[in-house]
């Protein structure tokens, strides 16, 4: 199963998600640091869930990595838009 597969397989199992786009953007980074040349190491998630309303914006950043769990280690950037 590809990288975007397991965070979206995830996300989707932790939260109620109103919208949830994964997007990998490894293509972008290509050369720089962090690249490790698997095409599956920098991703963005737009994500927009029930209850995250009534969190802070840490507060959420911090519900997606608890609900990734070790996924979250395996990327090199994780750029998240939360709401």
């Amino acid at each position: 199963m590809k990288m975007e597969e397991k965070i979206r397989a995830a996300l989707e199992q932790a939260f109620t998600a109103e919208s949830l786009d994964v997007v990998n953007e490894s293509h972008l980074h290509a050369g720089h640091s962090g690249d490790d040349g698997s095409g599956e190491s920098h991703f963005r998630v737009r994500l927009k869930a029930e209850g995250f309303e009534s969190m802070s914006r840490v507060a959420r950043h911090r519900a997606v990595h608890q609900a990734l769990g070790p996924l979250a280690t395996e990327v090199h950037a994780l750029a998240l838009e939360l709401s």
